[in-house]
């Protein structure tokens, strides 16, 4: 059954089918060939169970709140103060493209919309600038997946509802990787650039008091992650309401700037719209898929696996890890997400591993998914900004970040502490 369905899964997703789509059709299959049970019957009360949960109404409001940033200028303004700040380093303005979707990702929760943020603002100046394409570009591309792991996260938020896991307690968790996996980033850019100081362009020089003056820029996104994400680790909010509470400010300070119009309204509620139903539409496959499999005793035949191969506790993680890594190649990473959630994790627990801890670990893989060809979906948004040059350039950029993931996903192996301390 597992090798049947692994190789429908890769099937189906090369013909380009919609990942939701793939979803209810194993499940059906499921059903049909593996199952003595009519479990189709279930379905109805499969998708209740699975969306009746207010938990789920997060997801439209962080992507509505960083649609409201995006909108309102928000993001342009923070890139521009960051610059200020870390045009001094060897590299300059790519720090800034880090350090502002650092800053883009506690508050935004979605990659792609960093990433497509921080590229559509910090484009123009590359060219200008003599700033090395593939390495201006691929720091865009790897700052965009801190989206995914720096709270709050929309991939952590469907980890922790697939797997009943402390929401709360993962964004804990995967702030203090986030923030050492930005420094990483900011790291090889600075010691690239200083080996080879073509690579960073000119750069803009900035006084003391241009700097004073652009923190009153930064004041505002800054006040943002506090009330958001510390109204959630003081318990004083859920998600959900400190999602809201992070767009009515999101709100209050775009029309304080006066720079949110009712025609950027309109386009961010109709972002929200369709990024939200597409989500959506995913996850109810996916809890449709883990009922069915569930249901024919799944978990029976992967413990028969995992003991016919003969590893240990470590040996069967190292393998679950080199999988990701490999599928990540080719499956776009929400799908990747849902598709195998039901499958590994149930063995990762079962070998003793923290659920928290491996759901850090899970995002990082799948944050190296979004910057390796041929389907990482980062590199081709800032393809898109660029409007220029050949994607092979942002995938060359795009490799030093990479293996800086691969380091990280090591440390958390190593230092399991790295991600369970804070939660601790």
């Amino acid at each position: 059954m597992i090798g049947s369905l692994s190789l429908s899964l890769l099937v189906l997703m090369a013909l380009s089918i919609p990942v939701g789509v793939i979803l209810f059709a194993l499940g059906i299959g499921v059903d049909l060939f593996f199952s003595a049970f009519p479990l189709l019957r279930g379905l109805g009360q499969v998708v209740w169970s699975s969306t009746n949960s207010s938990l789920l109404i997060a997801i439209p409001f962080f992507v509505l709140l960083g649609e409201v940033l995006v909108r309102a200028g928000i993001a342009e303004r923070t890139y521009r103060a960051l610059d200020t700040w870390f045009s001094w380093l060897p590299g300059g303005l790519i720090h800034a493209n880090v350090a502002t979707a650092t800053m883009f990702s506690a508050t935004s929760g979605s990659s792609v919309a960093t990433a497509a943020t921080v590229a559509t603002v910090a484009m123009p100046q590359a060219k200008r600038l003599g700033y090395d394409p593939r390495l201006f570009s691929g720091a865009i591309a790897a700052g965009g997946t801190l989206g995914i792991m720096i709270p709050p996260s929309i991939n952590l938020i469907v980890y922790g509802f697939l797997t009943e896991t402390s929401i709360p307690r993962l964004f804990l968790a995967g702030l203090l990787p986030g923030l050492l996996l930005a420094a990483g980033f900011m790291a090889v850019a600075a010691l690239l650039c200083a080996l080879r100081p073509s690579l960073g362009g000119s750069g803009n020089r900035y006084g003391w008091g241009e700097r004073l003056a652009a923190l009153g820029e930064l004041l505002p996104i800054l006040l943002l992650f506090a009330v958001v994400i510390g109204s959630i680790y003081l318990g004083w909010a859920t998600p959900t309401e400190s999602a809201a509470i992070g767009v009515a400010m999101a709100l209050l300070i775009a029309a304080a700037r006066r720079s949110l119009g009712l025609a950027a309204i309109r386009d961010a509620l109709l972002g929200t719209i369709r990024v939200t139903a597409m989500i959506m539409f995913v996850i109810i496959g996916a809890y449709f898929l883990n009922y069915t499999l569930a249901s024919a005793g799944l978990g029976r035949a992967l413990q028969a696996l995992m003991e016919s191969l003969g590893l240990d506790a470590t040996g069967t993680l190292l393998a679950i890890v080199l999988l990701y890594i490999v599928l990540g190649f080719f499956i776009e990473t929400l799908s990747l997400m849902v598709a195998t959630i039901p499958i590994v994790v149930p063995i990762v627990t079962g070998l003793g591993y923290d659920a928290v801890w491996f759901g850090i670990l899970l995002i990082l893989l799948i944050e190296m998914a979004l910057i390796t060809p041929p389907v990482g979906l980062n590199l081709y948004v800032v393809q898109g900004a660029r409007k220029a040059g050949h994607l092979g350039e942002v995938m060359a950029g795009a490799v030093p970040f990479v293996l800086v993931m691969l380091a990280m996903a090591a440390l958390l192996i190593v230092f399991p502490g790295i991600a369970l301390w804070l939660p601790g």
